[in-house]
């Protein structure tokens, strides 16, 4: 099943996507979870996903929201994949990570915002993994059992900020450039990581990024283990997973996002995350 956040005329709400559009599960008088992320703390429960044929909406009808609008974190990987012509001994012994804020995200559809204080907004199209069961100390061989979901984030980037020093964070919270979606595809419905799928990134509809999540140097079971050694993981965190070369400052000449563009990110299996670019107001 593909689960959805989404708002309809100011009501924030979540749902499941069916045929010809989604089910408003946050209006039904017998739910008792009043989001996403309680759902998947309470372990996705069958009983309230009965009689699921007829839309409330079309996805049209809605403004889709981050995937998870809520996580108690959201914790991302840099460095994360094999290139083609990398050295295996330059890899990195441990993930390079970093952290963004819920309130920095946005849903598909949703506007990127090019910061007034740059001109630098770059794209990086990366895999999400939603957490369902929580946990501390997880053995790698158990760690697939807390994975809820996977969907789509474009990671974007205002370069000149995040190398401001050699901390990312200034670069990677602006307001509205983490778009997350459109949807969380179920993990028993897709087969990460026994094979990998295929990720791509356009932009204007020109590919920008390609590779596979099977070229992952630390994959999603060592992420979610390393993780939780340091950090509970609780329903509903995000891990962002790491982007491979191609975004705009490895590209030569240097490619930067503008007003009117338009990324796509698209990951087999999931779908499209798709995104105009505007200028902060």
């Amino acid at each position: 099943m593909r689960f959805l956040s989404f708002t309809h005329k100011g009501r924030s709400s979540w749902g499941v996507v069916v045929e010809r559009g989604l089910v408003d599960l946050g209006a039904r008088e017998t739910n008792p979870f009043p989001d996403l992320r309680s759902f998947i703390a309470a372990g996705r429960p069958s009983s309230i996903l009965d009689n699921l044929e007829a839309p409330d909406f079309g996805l049209n009808d809605v403004d889709l929201a981050p995937v998870i609008p809520n996580p108690d974190k959201i914790i991302l990987a840099a460095l994360n994949y094999w290139e083609d012509a990398a050295d295996p001994a330059k890899a990195p012994n441990y993930p390079v990570l970093f952290l963004r804020l819920a309130s920095s995200q946005i849903g598909a559809g949703a506007p990127l915002i090019q910061p007034r204080s740059s001109q630098k907004l770059d794209f990086e199209g990366e895999l999400a993994v939603i957490i369902g069961a929580g946990g501390r100390h997880i053995p790698l061989e158990q760690a697939m059992d807390h994975v809820a979901g996977y969907s789509i984030y474009n990671d974007a980037s205002v370069r000149d900020w995040q190398k401001h020093s050699h901390q990312f964070t200034p670069g990677k919270n602006f307001v509205g450039t983490g778009a997350f979606g459109p949807w969380m595809v179920e993990a028993e419905d897709l087969p990460i990581p026994s094979r990998g799928v295929s990720l791509v990134t356009r932009v204007n509809g020109v590919e920008k990024q390609r590779t596979n999540t099977s070229k992952m140097i630390f994959d999603i079971p060592y992420l979610i283990s390393y993780l939780s050694t340091f950090a509970p993981l609780e329903p509903g965190d995000v891990i962002v997973t790491g982007t491979c070369t191609g975004f705009g400052i490895t590209r030569s000449p240097q490619e930067f996002l503008s007003p009117g563009d338009v990324v796509d990110v698209e990951i087999e299996g999931i779908g499209v995350l798709s995104n105009p670019v505007e200028a902060e107001s």
